[in-house]
């Protein structure tokens, strides 16, 4: 699946936009079964750019609250937050424990950073929902579900805030400017 085989590019946008970084935390919810898939390729994806990774997992706001207790304690460099449904849901409360604690963060999705988060890399969530409304429109005019090809995402984007990057002190590097879809100011 794309979602999947997002999450390394991820790792690379973020190492972009710290060079640097040698210690990241994936924010993960354990009962999603994708992640425990996602891993091994976040992971080979780390190893080249010299990054180490640590997994802090949570499926409830206090788990949310305690996993930010351990990596501000862990002094990580930035965190990652997988794609995930219920992390999606609390994007305010993970946004807003970033942008306090001063830690840089990359999520999946646009509305993250639309919450007041830094940057997100992703399928645009407006456009799969477009080809799904297509989909229905198909099956509403007789097609068989069946007989439809799978569609994977084909327009992806990266939004970056840059008021959330003056906040944490971050300068975020020309090349990452020109490359996004979108710059909030």
């Amino acid at each position: 699946m794309v979602a999947g085989l997002m999450e390394p590019k991820r790792l690379e946008i973020l190492h972009e936009l710290l060079p640097g970084v040698g210690l990241v935390y994936l924010l993960a919810n354990p009962n999603n079964a994708g992640v425990a898939q996602d891993l091994p390729s976040i992971f080979d994806a780390a190893g080249p750019l010299g990054i180490q990774l640590q997994v802090v997992k949570a499926s409830t706001e206090n788990e949310i609250d305690a996993a930010f207790s351990v990596v501000t304690r862990e002094r990580a460099q930035a965190l990652m937050v997988m794609n995930d449904a219920f992390l999606q849901l609390r994007r305010s409360q993970i946004t807003g424990l970033c942008t306090r604690h001063r830690l840089p963060a990359i999520y999946p999705w646009r509305e993250y950073v639309e919450a007041g988060g830094l940057i997100s890399y992703g399928a645009s969530i407006r456009e799969t929902f477009r080809q799904s409304g297509i989909y229905v429109g198909q099956i509403l005019k007789g097609a068989r579900p069946a007989e439809l090809p799978i569609q994977q995402p084909t327009k992806f984007e990266m939004v970056l805030n840059l008021t959330t990057a003056k906040i944490i002190g971050l300068e975020v590097p020309p090349s990452l400017l020109i490359r996004a879809d979108e710059v909030i100011e």
